[in-house]
C-alpha cells in the first residue's frame, strides 16, 4: 500500500493521472493486472448502479424505522432544491434504505455510509452523460483519498464517531466528484479537506443501534456536502489546513470522543426518550 498521505497520492499525480497512481497501487498490492483491478472497480460500480435501481419502495427493515423514504423523495414536488438536488437525495435515502433492508449495497467506505457514493455519481452521470469509464475513475480517486483516511485516521464510526463513515464517504465523493468534472488534484485534495471540515465531531449514535436513525438521512448530508465541497474546490477555494493534517485532527477528535458517541447507542439521539423508547419496542 504506497499511499498512506495525500501528499504521496499528490506527488503521484504529478507524472500521471491521480486516478492511474491508484490503480497502479492496487496492482501492486494484489499483484493483479490492470484488466483484472478494473474488472473489479467496473463491478463495484455496477452493484452500486443496482443498489439505488433495485430498490422497492414498499419493502422495510425489521424494525420498521426504514423504507419509503426514498420514493417520498422522489415523488415530491416543487423541491426547494431543484431536480438534480432533489435525485440526489433520493438517491441517498434509497441506498441507505436498502441496506437498512437487507439489499444489496457497496460498502464506500462502510454499510452505513454507502449512499453517498452512488448518490452523487449517478445523478450526475445521467446530467452530464458521462461514460461509466468515467465513474469508474472516479471510483479510484475515492479510494485513493479512503485508502489515506482509513491508514491515518479511521472509517468506522465505533473508532472515530460517524465523521469517520459519513465524513469520509463525503471526503472520498468530493474529491469523485472534482474529478468527473475535469479538476486537478489539488483541487480533488481541496475538496476531501474542506468535506472533512465541514463535519468533524460528527458523532455515530444510532437509534437502538440500529444503522438506520439517524444514518440514511446523514447519507444525505453526506452527498449534499460532497457535492458543495467540489464546486468550491473547483471554483479554486483552498483549504487553509492542508488535507493531511485535517485528516489527522479528524483522527484526533475521534480518539477524544466518548465512548457513548461511537456506535454504541447510549449517547446522542439514541439517549433521547424517543430513541429510548424506540429501542424498548
Amino acid at each position: 500500500m504506497a499511499f498512506t498521505s495525500v501528499r504521496s497520492l499528490l506527488e503521484a499525480a504529478e507524472s500521471t493521472e491521480l486516478w492511474r497512481s491508484v490503480l497502479a497501487d492496487d496492482c501492486r498490492d494484489r499483484d493483479a493486472d490492470e484488466a483484472e483491478s478494473m474488472g473489479k472497480m467496473t463491478a463495484l460500480w455496477r452493484a452500486m448502479e443496482r443498489s439505488a435501481a433495485e430498490y422497492e419502495p414498499a419493502r422495510r427493515s425489521p424494525s420498521g424505522l426504514s423504507g419509503g423514504q426514498g420514493a417520498k423523495m422522489a415523488a415530491a414536488a416543487g423541491t426547494l432544491c431543484g431536480r438534480f438536488m432533489q435525485r440526489v437525495i433520493a438517491t441517498a435515502l434509497m441506498v441507505g434504505e436498502q441496506n437498512a433492508c437487507m439489499g444489496r449495497i457497496v460498502a464506500a467506505p462502510t454499510a452505513g455510509a454507502s449512499g453517498v457514493l452512488p448518490a452523487v455519481l449517478l445523478p450526475l452521470r445521467d446530467r452530464d452523460g458521462l461514460s461509466d469509464e468515467r465513474m469508474v475513475q472516479c471510483l479510484y480517486v475515492a479510494a485513493g483519498f479512503g485508502q489515506v483516511i482509513a491508514t491515518r485516521a479511521s472509517i468506522a464510526g465505533a473508532e472515530g464517531g460517524c465523521q469517520a463513515e459519513i465524513g469520509s464517504a463525503s471526503a472520498m465523493a468530493a474529491a469523485a466528484l472534482v474529478h468527473a468534472r475535469g479538476g486537478t488534484a489539488e483541487q480533488m485534495a481541496a475538496a476531501c479537506a474542506i468535506a472533512l471540515q465541514n463535519v468533524m465531531g460528527l458523532v455515530c449514535d444510532p437509534v437502538a443501534g440500529l444503522v438506520e436513525e439517524p444514518c440514511v438521512k446523514r447519507n444525505v448530508m453526506g452527498a449534499v456536502n460532497a457535492l458543495a465541497c467540489a464546486d468550491m474546490a473547483l471554483a479554486g477555494i483552498a483549504s487553509a489546513i492542508p488535507c493531511d493534517q485535517v485528516i489527522d485532527a479528524m483522527a484526533a477528535v475521534g480518539r477524544a470522543m466518548p465512548a457513548a458517541l461511537r456506535e454504541t447507542g447510549e449517547g446522542g439521539l439514541a439517549a433521547t426518550p424517543a430513541g429510548r423508547k424506540i429501542a424498548e419496542r
